[in-house]
């Protein structure tokens, strides 16, 4: 039987209450961790997309994603220049989807610059336009919008674009700040 003095010794013991302490401590610490494991904020899709498709026009072959005829100077190397792009995202079909693997469409923006060695970013050959890129193909299709003999640009874009995308492609381009990353991209790739 235990004594009440022994007891009241146990009680009073100071590595007793560590132990409790560590042990609280530590509950605390799992329930918090699955707590925050449970509810994690869903993955950034428009950022996915945004990266998938710089990635899929600056590793296309310019001619791709080309536009009125304008090309990169080929150098008296074989190596290819890098194309930097910025890009913005106008939306994405399905609209309702959750995951970058069931996206199929994607309409933007491209601004391409052809990193060519010492070429400041003003005279180097750009690419730029609106853009639809059909993600259920790899690599991913490239489709811009290029007026023609018959059909102008406006309406060009019109029979491309959903509605709900037109003006948008119409009246913006890429952010301040995606404008600012791209440039310094370019500045770095172009070895300026």
């Amino acid at each position: 039987m235990i004594s009440r003095e022994s007891f009241a010794g146990w009680y009073r013991n100071r590595f007793v209450w560590v132990a409790v302490i560590v042990l609280v401590v530590s509950v605390g610490a799992v329930v918090l961790v699955n707590r925050a494991e449970s509810t994690t904020e869903p993955v950034d899709l428009q950022g996915q997309i945004t990266a998938r498709m710089r990635t899929t026009l600056e590793q296309a072959d310019p001619g791709q994603h080309n536009h009125a005829g304008h090309g990169a100077q080929q150098a008296a190397t074989a190596e290819k220049p890098p194309v930097i792009c910025g890009v913005r995202v106008y939306g994405y079909e399905p609209s309702d989807v959750t995951a970058l693997a069931d996206v199929r469409t994607v309409y933007g923006f491209h601004l391409c610059g052809v990193a060519e060695q010492k070429r400041p970013w003003d005279v180097a050959v750009k690419l730029a336009g609106p853009v639809i890129m059909d993600m259920s193909t790899q690599p991913p299709g490239i489709q811009v919008v290029e007026a023609t003999a018959d059909v102008m640009f406006v309406d060009r874009l019109r029979e491309m674009f959903p509605d709900k995308y037109e003006e948008v492609a119409l009246k913006e381009a890429l952010t301040e700040s995606e404008m600012a990353e791209q440039r310094r991209r370019y500045d770095a790739a172009a070895g300026l």
